[in-house]
């Protein structure tokens, strides 16, 4: 084989090879097959984009938290306070609506995972849940309170939470609560096994939120508890998605003004507390 005939199959590879990582680095620069570069953000990592092509929202919820997300007698439907909110919502946006019930306990984890586009249950607005998720302006405004038996004389105030034992949702805002008082606090699911654990005598105090206290009494107004003071800021309750979900965030927002306008927030909280609580 001659040395020209050498030189020219060296030559010829050596411009393939080139054409090959030209053809890589046009593919790298217009996005093809790899990742895209840290804090870019393509269509589909839009949340907004992902429900709207669905055409579903899907709700996380307890179910079991009267009367904001609750079965009638249950066994019924999902209903409740929320359930009415989030779903007005969802027509707003044009779209169907989902719901995913899960134990409040379990419930942002599930929305980290992707269960769910947002939770529709009451979460308080505080600067844990702010850092680590995108929330929604409130749709509810309420005061916590501090409810012990009938007979308790010993707490009249949140500072006399100190060395007492309390129950609360061991992710709530009022375990925080209950907690910088100086209560000892058992985690339970929620509000129902918190009143059952203070109506037992297991138990000195619970703090939650107002309506939830009113709700109960409606049901049973001869209940052994009582109201002993109020906390002195008020809960705002919003709902929550996932951090970055900015773009569906605001069109719900828009959708809660737009329901807050019409009047249809005020008529759902006349519905289910006899006021209005939107606000």
């Amino acid at each position: 084989m001659s040395s020209r005939s050498v030189f020219s199959r060296i030559a010829a590879a050596t411009v393939a090879a080139g054409l090959a990582v030209t053809l890589v680095g046009c593919a790298t620069a217009s996005g093809g097959g790899s990742a895209p570069e840290s804090g870019a953000e393509s269509a589909t990592d839009s949340a907004l984009d992902r429900v709207t092509e669905a055409g579903v929202l899907v709700v996380g919820t307890e179910g079991t938290y009267k009367p904001f997300s609750y079965h009638e007698g249950g066994a019924g439907d999902l209903t409740g306070y929320d359930i009415d909110v989030v779903t007005a919502v969802a027509e707003k946006l044009d779209l169907d609506v989902k719901f995913e019930e899960t134990q409040w306990d379990g419930i942002f984890a599930g929305l980290e995972a992707g269960r769910f586009d947002i939770i529709a249950n009451q979460v308080s607005i505080n600067e844990e849940r702010e850092e680590k998720y995108t929330l929604s302006e409130p749709y509810t405004v309420s005061p916590g309170v501090l409810i012990v038996a009938k007979d308790n004389t010993d707490i009249t105030s949140l500072d006399d939470l100190e060395g007492k034992t309390t129950a609360q949702s061991n992710t709530s805002n009022w375990y925080a609560v209950a907690e910088e008082a100086g209560a000892t606090v058992e985690a339970v699911e929620g509000w129902a096994q918190a009143v059952e654990l203070l109506e037992q005598g297991r138990i000195d105090a619970t703090v939650n939120d107002k309506l939830t206290y009113l709700d109960y009494l409606k049901t049973k107004p001869d209940a052994g508890i009582k109201v002993v003071a109020e906390t002195e800021d008020a809960s705002h309750s919003a709902f929550a998605l996932k951090k970055g979900s900015d773009d569906l965030v605001e069109e719900i927002n828009k959708a809660l003004a737009e329901l807050s306008e019409d009047g249809t927030l005020a008529e759902l909280s006349e519905k289910y507390f006899g006021e209005d609580v939107s606000k």
